[in-house]
């Protein structure tokens, strides 16, 4: 599989599983109006989530993952 879409689904899944936690978690203890609580929850996954790009070496082409847990950025 080609590392850009690689990147782009790893993102995207990793958006999506912090989105639908967070989502979840505030729907239980913060019962409030639907589309506020999935704008919030996009809004959290987005800055809570690990992010994943891609940078040229001489040979190929490298997934690279920043995430805020983690210290500095990690080779995938």
């Amino acid at each position: 599989m080609n590392p850009k879409i690689k990147v782009i689904v790893y993102n995207f899944t990793a958006f999506i599983v912090f989105f639908l936690i967070t989502r979840v978690v505030l729907g239980y203890f913060w019962p409030a109006n639907e589309v506020f609580l999935a704008v919030t929850s996009a809004i959290i996954a987005n800055f809570i989530g690990p992010k994943f790009g891609i940078i040229q070496t001489d040979k190929e082409l490298k997934i690279m993952m920043n995430w805020f847990l983690l210290r500095g950025i990690r080779e995938l």
